[in-house]
């Protein structure tokens, strides 16, 4: 069976222009007006929006290749490499800032040409040891296939899913000449329709030992940036792609086995791209929450362990707060705590939950 790249019109794709513009017109709509809503916040509030998606960007798309990376360091490099002035900054390893890199890159430059060079430089970020696990890889440069034909897979150790076969290496220069051409050329194409090409383009050719899922979607974020016309991102797609990353998978291993026909992946990465822009929804009303929030406790003056409480409380939490649980957080008596909580009620912070005496519990009043 032969692979896309290997069919006599690759790489000229094609697709089915009717389907994908009923498809891409309320795509861009929506997209237009969550830039719109963004454009009109306050500065502090727009830059804690791109600090919560970029941190989200960098965890997920490095989550989709079974990496975990440490959220505290990756906020922290995030907003030292973009200068915000946040509480709790921590250091980070070169490894996350290596990710960071890549990315600040690709979107707060997205107006900048695609080269070889920029490519490289993001791939030596990826890996600043030189290596991948326990392997020595060529760093900054395509691959060779010296340990054989590169594969895409997914799946753990000894139990990898073959998804398919990428172009020899003596083809990587001339493709990825191609690619760069393209990307660089101008085009009447929507710059959304380009993302979802220049992913699954690249993708395809898989030009490194490693590390070409996260450059793919930099790139395909690179583009979407171009859309937005703006660097600052509110929506993330590798989150969305992680949550979906089986139908992911198999969406590429599809296309991959067709012909230079890519309707179904193109609707697939606009689905997913709206399906993005619901979280994106949630994200900014959890950011509005907590500044409204935060100018309420900052009017009425909190103490020490209040701060700290409701730190938590707009962090991931779940279910309520209680006189012990605030205790035990603030490190203090059950009557001080009870004095903090019932402070926070009376400034229309926090309210009481129906149910009361010993089992009173209290939520925020202002909720996402």
């Amino acid at each position: 069976m032969k692979y896309i790249h290997q069919k006599p019109r690759w790489p000229t794709f094609k697709w089915n222009t009717e389907t994908v513009a009923e498809q891409l017109a309320p795509v861009r709509h929506r997209q237009g007006r969550l830039v719109g809503r963004l454009s009109s916040l306050l500065l502090p509030l727009r830059n804690e929006a791109g600090l919560v998606t970029l941190t989200s960007d960098a965890l997920t798309t490095s989550a989709i290749e079974g990496e975990a990376l440490p959220p505290d360091e990756v906020r922290s490099s995030i907003a030292r490499r973009l200068g915000l002035d946040v509480a709790g900054l921590v250091p980070s390893t070169r490894e996350v800032d290596g990710v960071v890199t890549m990315l600040l890159d690709a979107t707060q430059r997205y107006d900048a040409e695609l080269t070889t060079e920029r490519l490289h430089g993001w791939h030596a970020a990826l890996f600043p040891s030189g290596y991948s696990g326990m392997h020595r890889i060529t760093v900054g440069g395509w691959r060779t296939d010296a340990d054989g034909p590169m594969q895409v897979v997914s799946g753990a150790l000894g139990a990898e899913h073959v998804h398919f076969e990428a172009p020899a290496a003596p083809r990587v220069p001339q493709e990825m000449e191609q690619f760069i051409k393209w990307m660089n050329s101008p085009s009447s194409m929507d710059p959304v329709l380009r993302a979802a090409i220049a992913h699954f383009w690249f993708v395809t050719v898989h030009p490194y030992d490693d590390g070409n899922g996260r450059i793919a979607r930099a790139i395909a974020d690179l583009a979407l940036a171009r859309a937005d016309g703006m660097p600052t991102r509110f929506y993330s797609m590798s989150a969305q792609i992680v949550a979906e990353r089986e139908e992911y998978y198999r969406r590429l291993a599809m296309a991959q086995r067709g012909d230079e026909d890519i309707t179904s992946w193109i609707a697939w990465f606009l689905a997913c791209l709206d399906r993005a822009f619901d979280r994106a929804e949630i994200s900014l009303a959890r950011v509005m929450r907590n500044a409204k929030v935060w100018e309420m406790a900052n009017a009425s003056g909190v103490n020490l362990r209040q701060r700290a409480v409701l730190t938590r409380m707009l962090g991931e939490w779940e279910g309520h707060l209680t006189t012990s649980k605030y205790a035990k957080l603030a490190n203090c008596s059950t009557d001080t705590a009870l004095r903090d909580i019932l402070q926070l009620v009376d400034r229309a912070i926090l309210a009481p939950n129906a149910a009361g005496g010993r089992s009173t519990s209290y939520r925020l009043v202002v909720e996402v």
